[in-house]
């Protein structure tokens, strides 16, 4: 690497007090801006935000639920509680009973099982996933990973209806009395 050299003298530029201008060798300082950019670039091209793709279905209205789904039997719901809690039942919560309502949770032999039983239903066409106002994103995102990880096909996030707000309470009710 190349380094500054010093001015040569003259005895009468010396007496003059005159300087020769000098010219510093700039290498090293080009190397270090190559290093800044080329970090820069690439923390700039770490930091992209990952984008999962997420396609919505058009909003049917609730006379059309049944025709929309083929019917009750080809439904599965899927309720997203706070604190995580998972309730699931067959259909929709219109023709349900409350005795088929389950609760489970995001483990190996929680949600994922009851896909994987769900697949083996030959009717079975649909999830439904619906999220109450007190659930948490990283639930939702949880429940789509366990949609990939079963590789259901057909699913569907839809808004809370008032049953299925009803089914919650009594769930909540009696996890209460089971205390």
């Amino acid at each position: 690497m190349a380094h500054i050299q010093p001015p040569h003298f003259t005895g009468h530029a010396r007496r003059a007090g005159r300087r020769l201008a000098s010219s510093p060798d700039m290498t090293s300082m080009v190397g270090l801006g190559f290093l800044l950019v080329s970090f820069f670039l690439m923390a700039a091209d770490f930091a992209r935000p990952t984008v999962m793709e997420l396609a919505m279905p058009v909003k049917p209205k609730p006379e059309d639920m049944g025709a929309v789904c083929g019917g009750y039997l080809n439904v599965m719901t899927v309720l997203i509680d706070a604190d995580d809690k998972l309730y699931c039942y067959p259909g929709l919560a219109s023709v349900l009973s409350k005795t088929n309502l389950k609760q489970t949770n995001f483990s190996a032999e929680g949600l994922r099982q009851v896909l994987l039983e769900n697949r083996k239903n030959p009717y079975a066409a649909l999830v439904l996933i619906k999220p109450s106002n007190q659930s948490s994103y990283q639930a939702l995102v949880n429940v789509l990973d366990e949609m990939s990880i079963t590789e259901t096909s057909k699913y569907a996030i839809a808004d809370l209806t008032a049953e299925d707000e009803q089914l919650i309470e009594y769930a909540q009710q009696l996890n209460r009395k089971r205390l």
